[in-house]
Formats: structure tokens, sequence, C-alpha cells
């Protein structure tokens, strides 16, 4: 089994759904994975060391950068009442998930999952949060970056969790060539917990 159909539009795998249940920044979350979606029936490790090694953001407008079934962007709506999300995810069934436990967790005023076609070209983003899709190709994930980074308001961050083995530490040394200066907040478990800072003119 391969991770490609996390990447597609519509997953050709059978739609199950599994519960998960996790302690995020203080508060006890009950989400709905489904199969064909990203760490479908769990918590992926890297997402739990960014949970971990963070502070909920204040609030502002907020994007969740490959939301999933949306553990990220509605951990940080549930914490920050300010918060406003857009989440956007390229898996139509995530999506659809990712919405449905925004209604389940009462912040559906708050948060709204789309798809990336479905975000205003004008829109603006005080910090941006994301497990990125690494394993879509380096070529891909530079791509889909200097497609939002460029999105950060003024002052604004992006804060990224990335896999050590999985080539962190280039990305780190590739962001700053782009002009984004690039710091390491924490590192664990084999993750690197990574802040970006809106490009410098």
């Amino acid at each position: 089994m391969t991770d490609d159909h996390y990447f597609s539009a519509d997953p050709a795998v059978a739609f199950a759904r599994t519960t998960v249940r996790a302690d995020v920044w203080g508060q006890q979350l009950e989400l709905e994975s489904g199969s064909g979606v990203f760490a479908h029936g769990r918590l992926d490790i890297g997402t739990a060391v960014l949970f971990r090694e963070t502070e909920p953001p204040y609030g502002g407008r907020l994007l969740d950068l490959g939301c999933g079934y949306g553990v990220i962007g509605l951990a940080a709506a549930v914490a920050s009442p300010d918060a406003r999300v857009t989440a956007v995810d390229v898996n139509r069934r995530a999506v659809l998930l990712a919405n449905e436990n925004a209604v389940s967790l009462g912040v559906a005023d708050r948060y709204r999952a789309v798809t990336p076609e479905e975000v205003p070209v004008d829109a603006a983003f005080d910090e941006i949060w994301s497990n990125p899709p690494i394993r879509i190709g380096k070529a891909a994930l530079h791509e889909l970056l200097l497609t939002w980074l460029p999105r950060l308001a003024d002052g604004g961050r992006a804060v990224m969790v990335v896999g050590k083995n999985l080539g962190a530490d280039s990305l780190q040394r590739w962001l700053v060539e782009q002009g984004y200066p690039t710091q390491r907040l924490a590192s664990a478990k084999g993750f690197r917990v990574l802040e970006v800072r809106r490009a410098t003119e």
C-alpha cells in the first residue's frame, strides 16, 4: 500500500470512518478520520510532536495547509476562540471529514475546509500551520510552499513539522535561500518543528 491515495482528489479506496481521540493543547478532541485520508484512525507522530512542542496560536487568520481530517486547524479553532481557520486539502474526502468535524466540535462558524482552488486569490493569513505532504516529492513540495507562503501577512509566520529523515534540514536551508527566515523551534522523535517568517523584501 502506498500513500498516493492521500494526495488524490478522490481516493479509490473504500470509505471507512474511524474515530480518533486526542488530547491537544489541553483540549480533548474527538474526530472522525477516514480511509484514503492521511493518518486514518490515528494522530500521526509528526503532528503529535508539533502539538507537544508549540503553544496554540493566539487567534487571527490561520491556514491549515494539507489539513487531512482537520486535526491541526480544528485544535487551533478550539484552543483559540479568536482564530478563524481556513483548511485546505486536495483530497475531497479529507475536506468533507474536516468540515463534519468542525460541526461536531462547534467551531463551524470559524472553520472552513476547502480545496485549494476555492481559496480566494487575495486571501492572506497571519499564520500557516502544517504537517506538509513531504512524500509528494521535493519539486512538488517546493511548488506548494512557494504557492502558500507568499500568502502570509506582514509579520506572519508558518509553523511546520518535518521528519529529519525526510529532509527537514535541507528544507530549512532551501527556505532561507528563498528569502524566508527559518528557525528550528524543536527537535523530537526524529522530527523538526520549523518556524518560517514572511519573506524579506
